[in-house]
């Protein structure tokens, strides 16, 4: 007996998943445990294993579809036979009317016969070219034939192309012929003016947690800087000596959120979720989100538990993290849960931004780029590499003096690194 292949739950939350690839098609053996096709959530991307072995029958799902979880996209059994029972089984549609397919198609069949009748009842005799297709329009301008000379015989007494052709073979010889005045230019094609491109399942729900963030939040941001000569100095040693020593890469960044996972801890209401309306969840740990850019949009991985890992810990973390949401294999686990996030653009050369808060947080922190600035040192004025930091928050639940307190006390941080990794 044939089964159906379900779209699988990826995900509490997860109404609906989008079929990205089919690997198998109709007709193909597949074997229990095998993957037929891949797709995505809002998150991420995953494979769908087969739950039988035999030929896959029929695929009730194309590519791009979206598909309801725990609905058959498939089915798979013995070759001929009966499908129709495992389509759509479970979908909206036949839970809404069973019958509803089946009353569309005889609708349909109404309407092409009322077409076929109208067109048989229509006038075969000469009109005046009033009802003429645009299509018998232009065949009737090249051609040099009369309109009003044509017999009709589209729907409705409606002239058309054939129509038109028709007249002008019955003409005399020399009419009826296209001329040369007449004959239609070969152009180029034109280029498109533009192109239609669908959200994809990632742009989806940034859309629609960034729209309810500003619709929803007092956002408010705050910038300030710092001399980013300790940690500039580091990564040199790093990238020198690092590999000798053991250590992984450790980037710009690395450092950065360490040192917010540290300084949290003495902030305890920017390491918080708003948990319901005038209800502040303050975490004991920081569960830091770290922005990563992909090909299929922003992702935020967390960090659990950040504050109580090494440097070098951190920094493998974010890095298994980071590559997991590039192939497009992070679950919705990994994607959920922070307490406080960190947004980096400084490759990007920017130096200054604001970044959106994301809900239910209360937090995030923007890194900037790193620029020459002048500043006076006993007398003399000297340059030192001036990075940037903007933290947004949610006016809600926190005000500015201890918003900048934090920012204060993480530029402190920062400029004396080698220091803090000895707390």
């Amino acid at each position: 007996m044939a089964e159906g292949v379900l779209m699988p739950k990826a995900g509490i939350t997860v109404e609906e998943c989008v079929i990205t690839e089919w690997l198998k098609k109709a007709g193909d053996h597949v074997e229990e445990g095998e993957i037929l096709f891949t797709y995505e959530t809002d998150k991420a991307t995953f494979e769908c294993e087969s739950t039988a072995s035999g030929e896959l029958l029929e695929i009730f799902y194309e590519e791009g579809d979206e598909v309801p979880v725990l609905v058959n996209v498939c089915a798979v059994g013995e070759k001929g036979e009966d499908t129709s029972a495992l389509k759509g089984a479970g979908s909206r549609e036949t839970k809404a009317d069973p019958g509803a397919g089946e009353a569309e198609k005889e609708e349909k069949e109404g309407k092409e016969a009322a077409k076929e009748r109208a067109a048989q009842a229509a006038p075969s005799h000469p009109g005046s070219g009033e009802h003429a297709s645009p299509r018998a329009r232009m065949t009737a301008d090249t051609l040099g034939a009369d309109l009003r000379e044509a017999a009709a015989t589209g729907p409705n007494g409606r002239i058309i192309e054939r129509d038109v052709r028709a007249l002008a073979a019955s003409m005399p010889l020399g009419q009826g012929e296209e001329t040369p005045s007449k004959a239609p230019s070969k152009q180029a094609p034109e280029e498109a003016e533009y192109e239609d491109v669908k959200f994809s399942g990632v742009r989806k729900a940034t859309a629609k947690a960034m729209t309810r963030s500003l619709s929803t939040m007092a956002q408010l941001t705050m910038k300030r800087s710092f001399d980013a000569s300790a940690i500039m100095n580091l990564r040199k040693q790093i990238k020198a000596e690092g590999e000798t020593l053991g250590l992984p890469n450790i980037t710009i960044n690395d450092m950065v959120m360490f040192a917010a996972a540290k300084v949290l801890m003495n902030h305890k209401d920017l390491n918080a979720v708003i948990q319901e309306e005038h209800v502040l969840r303050r975490y004991t740990d920081v569960h830091l989100g770290m922005a990563v850019d992909t090909e299929r949009g922003l992702m935020v991985p967390t960090i659990r538990n950040a504050n109580r890992m090494t440097l070098s810990e951190l920094c493998e973390e974010a890095k298994e993290l980071a590559k997991t949401c590039k192939i497009g294999m992070a679950g919705p686990d990994l994607l959920s849960g922070a307490s406080f996030t960190v947004s980096n653009v400084g490759s990007l050369g920017i130096e200054t931004f604001t970044p959106v808060v994301n809900p239910p947080q209360v937090a995030i922190l923007g890194v900037c780029g790193v620029q020459t600035a002048v500043k006076e040192a006993d007398g003399v004025l000297k340059t030192y590499p001036k990075m940037g930091l903007c933290l947004t928050f949610d006016h809600r639940a926190i005000d500015g003096t201890p918003a900048g307190r934090f920012l204060k006390e993480l530029c402190t941080a920062l400029e004396n690194f080698n220091l803090m990794t000895m707390k």
